[in-house]
């Protein structure tokens, strides 16, 4: 059984990555941060239980791009808002437990992961919430198709983000992982 990672990654140019941070510390040093931290996050994270694959946006770009590894297969994201991003990523992956993590979550490590993937076993779904109402996690069996309703009317970077996600698939057996955090402003990165 392949157990596949998705890490959903942007090419990390000034004033198209993290801007959010930018208007904190300037698009470049964002861009910067996200570059480092994107490196770093996917080193800490290969491991032989997991097949890792770049989401890379822009699609073309990121498809050719140099700065990501280049053993790590890709696939682009696409258009569409967060949700058609992420329920393409899920859907086009192979059979078998499938988990998807965007690339500015710091403290993120290989027992999270391996967590998520265990969960999978009872859930049919597996989430991990963030302290902003979202969530830095998720993950699906891929057995069958994913409920038709998943990532429908969720209002992305907000408060709401996980509710009305759990809200979307009132039916699946869902876990929730433990809380970490994902950087979106200054106040993200102290620890």
């Amino acid at each position: 059984m392949q157990r596949t990672l998705v890490i959903m990654v942007k090419e990390p140019r000034p004033g198209r990555v993290k801007t959010r941070l930018g208007r904190d510390i300037g698009m470049v040093g964002a861009a910067w941060w996200f570059r480092h931290q994107t490196r770093s996050l996917i080193r800490r994270l290969r491991d032989p239980r997991w097949q890792i694959v770049l989401a890379v946006s822009p699609d073309r770009e990121g498809l050719t791009s140099r700065i990501w590894p280049v053993d790590l297969p890709r696939a682009a994201q696409g258009h569409g808002d967060l949700g058609d991003r992420m329920g393409r990523m899920l859907r086009g992956m192979p059979k078998g437990p499938v988990c998807l993590i965007g690339a500015d979550i710091p403290g993120i490590t290989r027992g999270h992961i391996a967590q998520a993937f265990g969960v999978l076993g009872q859930a049919q779904m597996v989430f991990g919430p963030a302290p902003d109402g979202g969530y830095w996690l998720v993950g699906a069996q891929r057995y069958s198709a994913l409920p038709s309703n998943l990532f429908s009317d969720v209002r992305w970077s907000t408060e709401h983000a996980l509710t009305d996600t759990l809200t979307s698939i009132p039916d699946c057996r869902v876990a929730l992982l433990d809380q970490l955090r994902d950087v979106d402003t200054v106040a993200d990165l102290k620890p």
